[in-house]
């Protein structure tokens, strides 16, 4: 494979996980520079790819201020910081892999793609869910017929206790104002992949969800608003900050301290003095921990969504078809086919099955395939179907913000009239 210069702009777990993976899984990956205001994540990579000072910047800006010096961007900061990097790193000419969602917004997410088209750029927003083993045996298996006219798919995301606490309660993504909402920054490719599996346009979307449980009235009586501060309730929690944050094997320890081998004093320090170590029942959170979509697809196919925190974990989906239907649980190395026709129930192997899909394992085998496909794709050698171009990706994001719309207003959207007002000025 010919070399492919990357920048690194966000160097957090997901802009160092695509950087650690390119370097492993793609023999033409170089990376060529680094922007990141944290002074550890910025030499954590300076180290790693042996970068000259000349290379490593604090900001986006300072480093998309010099000429082109990559094919691509690798733009991995926080969700309400990708529309500006973006828009810039376009006009130069690099072509991007873009971290979901690609915007806060889906008239900015409308301006991405237009202006990639305009300059003829690749721009690969990262739903990694369609490069994982998991999802592409199903695609192929929907694709060949054997499931007939797909009529209906439930999926459901199972986010997590532990996760919607550390992430969507305590962490970054807790706020809809400082952050997005909820079904976007976690669930805008689970809405992708329905599309891409399907290979339909969405024509009509109903939402409904809310914040039920991490709320101020649900808190323990005794309950403190730091889980040191002697809470009466913190040794039987479990959102114990203490409890979670000092287990070795929790995966959100690196997210908590921001340090990529967090010390035991790092962890403290974070449970202290941060909003990780704040009880849950006390945080400034507003986004869903729950919440159902449902779609009607353009060939009149019909899928229901799930989306909660009640759980351990992990992505199921049943597709049901004319001639058979598929359940499949991402924690397993095969799917269940039962065939309409033999009356029969198989059990078929996915092929390089990746069972830990936690964004700790890299999505399933997604991570590591999304890097590999877009290097192989610059390089002109991909065979692959689940790349897709940004207009595609950014009509999903619509949908998605049309279900929060939904959600929101207790409404019916219809797709094309939401695109329409999008492109008018309305909200």
């Amino acid at each position: 494979m010919k070399k492919i210069k990357f920048i690194l702009i966000g160097a957090g777990d997901r802009g160092t996980t695509y950087a650690n993976y390119g370097y492993e899984a793609c023999p033409g990956f170089e990376l060529v520079g680094v922007a990141d205001p944290n002074p550890v994540r910025r030499n954590y990579i300076k180290e790693k790819f042996s970068l000259d000072d000349s290379a490593c910047f604090e900001s986006w800006e300072d480093i998309l201020a010099l000429p082109k010096m990559a094919d691509a961007a690798i733009i991995a900061t926080q969700d309400k910081m990708h529309f500006e990097p973006a828009m810039k790193a376009i006009s130069l000419g690099y072509n991007l892999l873009l971290e979901k969602p690609a915007a806060p917004t889906p008239a900015e997410c409308m301006q991405i793609a237009e202006a990639a088209n305009e300059k003829g750029v690749h721009v690969i927003v990262c739903h990694v869910l369609r490069y994982t083993p998991f999802f592409r045996l199903i695609k192929t298996m929907i694709d060949e017929g054997k499931l007939g006219k797909v009529i209906n798919i439930d999926h459901v995301e199972c986010v997590g206790n532990v996760h919607q606490s550390h992430s969507y309660v305590r962490g970054n993504w807790r706020n809809s104002e400082s952050s997005t909402p909820m079904i976007l920054a976690k669930s805008c490719h689970d809405i992708d992949i329905l599309q891409w599996l399907l290979g339909e346009r969405c024509t009509r979307v109903q939402s409904f969800g809310s914040l039920s449980y991490f709320r101020k009235e649900n808190a323990p009586e005794g309950a403190t608003e730091y889980c040191y501060q002697g809470c009466k309730a913190e040794k039987d929690c479990p959102y114990s900050a203490i409890r979670v944050y000092n287990d070795k094997k929790c995966p959100f320890r690196t997210t908590a301290t921001g340090k990529h081998a967090p010390a035991d004093e790092d962890i403290e320090y974070a449970i202290k003095n941060t909003n990780y170590g704040k009880c849950v029942f006390m945080c400034d959170n507003d986004v869903v921990d729950h919440q159902v979509v449902n779609l009607e697809y353009e060939d009149g196919a019909t899928v229901s969504f799930t989306m909660s925190a009640f759980n351990k974990g992990g992505r199921k989906i049943r597709v049901m078809g004319t001639k058979g239907e598929i359940n499949a649980e991402m924690k397993d190395d095969h799917i269940t086919f039962f065939d309409f026709a033999t009356r029969e129930t198989t059990e078929i192997s996915i092929a390089d099955a990746v069972l830990d899909e936690h964004i700790s394992g890299g999505h399933g085998g997604g991570d590591r395939g999304i890097i590999r496909s877009f290097c192989q794709y610059l390089a002109g050698t991909y065979e692959g179907n689940s790349i897709t171009d940004i207009s595609t990706s950014i009509e999903n994001h619509i949908v998605t913000f049309a279900a929060e719309k939904s959600r929101v207003e207790g409404s019916v959207v219809n797709i094309q009239d939401y695109i329409d007002d999008i492109r008018n000025g309305e909200k």
